[in-house]
């Protein structure tokens, strides 16, 4: 009997490697850097697509330059913070009906609100560093009147912390991380997308 024909990749799977394999491309272009810096700008008070994910691309594409990397996503993520700041304390009266429900439900502010009632520096560390909704704490920062240097230096403290780390893995062990995401990919994209539902549950249920 002939055999079998392999099964053919799914059109959602083709066009996820895609986006991957392009992704993973801006580690050999000149405006990757710059890309990576207004993703974690962008990222920290509107833009749903977390700068982990060109991080990552980054620093697999080039392991000895992770550190840069982290530092580029750092000071981009930390600017955007402060800006979200800004959007919450000077125009959130113009801005809510287009940040509620389609940045973040009403909900989920509600309950950053409850958490800054306790320790507004602990809550914005603990989102700076996790897969908490980090731009729900900048802007809700600002409306809640938290002081901006509270959310700069526990947003700096909780950014770089995050970025960091992820660069530290590729400094010392991206040879064997690539081929780690190679193999595992469809296993990592799943994972990564869990931990991002993660942090929507944890802002829902904890209080």
């Amino acid at each position: 009997m002939p055999a079998e024909p392999a099964t053919a990749p799914s059109p959602r799977r083709h066009l996820i490697r895609r986006l991957y394999d392009w992704t993973v491309g801006w580690a050999d272009r000149p405006g990757g850097m710059r890309a990576l810096l207004v993703i974690a700008f962008a990222e920290s008070s509107f833009f749903p697509i977390p700068p982990d994910v060109l991080l990552i691309a980054l620093c697999v594409g080039a392991p000895h330059a992770s550190f840069r990397f982290a530092l580029v996503c750092s000071v981009g993520s930390v600017a955007g913070g402060a800006f979200g700041w800004l959007l919450g304390a000077g125009a959130w009266h113009l801005l809510r009906d287009a940040f509620i429900p389609y940045v973040f439900a009403q909900s989920t502010f509600d309950h950053v609100q409850q958490l800054y009632q306790g320790n507004a520096f602990i809550a914005i560390l603990t989102a700076a560093f996790t897969p908490i909704p980090y731009k729900v704490f900048t802007v809700a920062a600002g409306v809640l009147e938290v002081s901006l240097p509270t959310l700069l230096v526990a947003s700096a403290i909780g950014r770089s912390a995050r970025f960091f780390m992820v660069a530290s893995v590729f400094f010392f062990f991206g040879r064997q991380m690539r081929v780690l995401i190679e193999r595992y990919f469809d296993l990592l994209t799943w994972a990564f997308l869990a931990l991002g539902i993660a942090g929507f549950l944890t802002i829902r249920y904890f209080r």
